[in-house]
């Protein structure tokens, strides 16, 4: 199987990858909907909808600043930093992401489209205001203030730039990620439980359109019924040996199997 996905991804033409939460856990990211996800302990109705944030702005920021904590904690693994290499090597075109964390921007992706935005980005309510954290080098004074953070423009409350339940998907990354889909000859789906559209089309556009789709997860996933490849185990462990085959490869050796 790890030979198969290496010769599909050495000889495409246009090979995207598409990841979600399961890519980071290795990075200590918790996921959603996992056996140890978020959703087990929190309700998203309380923490990640627009209503939860007008009814309680303070607990809606006070868990996403630790969630920010968290992640500034964590570094990209090996899975992350493979995607990076690919893209470099010039096989990998676009990773098309689930995750606000910006762990693919982090281990040196270039091409990365956010479906669900941001966690280090902030929006204002009332204007168009927006900050990326990370650029303007508040982010580590901002999960410090303990006071609801306000836009500099108009005074009003700001809130993280992510995608809450109840919302659309952001049209221009949606956009942006289909007419990646429709012109990928290879899609790597990686740690996505393939059950939350649109996102979950993706995979689905391009095997609609002949393209080959390799998906690498702990377990099987809503993704897996189309799949032509499937690798199951951890994506930090799977990658880098999928890089080596993919290098061999090119190198001109023979790999099976």
């Amino acid at each position: 199987m790890l030979g198969h996905a290496a010769r599909l991804l050495a000889r495409a033409r246009f090979a995207i990858a598409f990841t979600g939460a399961g890519i980071s856990v290795e990075s200590g990211i918790p996921t959603f909907r996992g056996r140890n996800g978020l959703w087990k302990t929190y309700r998203a109705e309380e923490l990640a909808t627009p209503e939860a944030f007008k009814r309680d702005p303070h607990l809606v920021w006070e868990f996403y600043k630790w969630r920010m904590r968290k992640i500034l904690e964590a570094e990209p693994n090996p899975a992350h930093r493979t995607l990076a290499e690919l893209e470099n090597m010039g096989i990998l075109k676009a990773v098309i992401t689930q995750n606000v964390d910006d762990l693919h921007r982090e281990a040196g992706s270039k091409k990365v489209v956010e479906l669900h935005g941001n966690i280090f980005r902030v929006r204002c309510v009332s204007c168009p205001y927006k900050e990326n954290l990370k650029e303007s080098g508040r982010v580590f004074e901002f999960v410090r203030e303990k006071d609801l953070p306000k836009c500099p423009k108009c005074g009003s409350l700001l809130r993280p730039d992510v995608v809450w339940f109840g919302e659309p998907l952001l049209r221009e990354a949606l956009e942006k990620a289909f007419s990646l889909a429709e012109r990928a000859d290879v899609v790597l789906v990686i740690g996505t439980s393939g059950v939350v559209y649109p996102a979950a089309y993706i995979p689905y556009i391009v095997k609609e359109r002949g393209g080959k789709v390799i998906e690498i997860n702990v377990e099987k996933s809503g993704i897996t019924p189309i799949v032509d490849v499937f690798i199951r185990g951890r994506a930090g462990e799977v990658m880098p040996k999928l890089l080596r085959r993919i290098k061999d490869i090119l190198a001109g050796g023979n790999h099976y199997g």
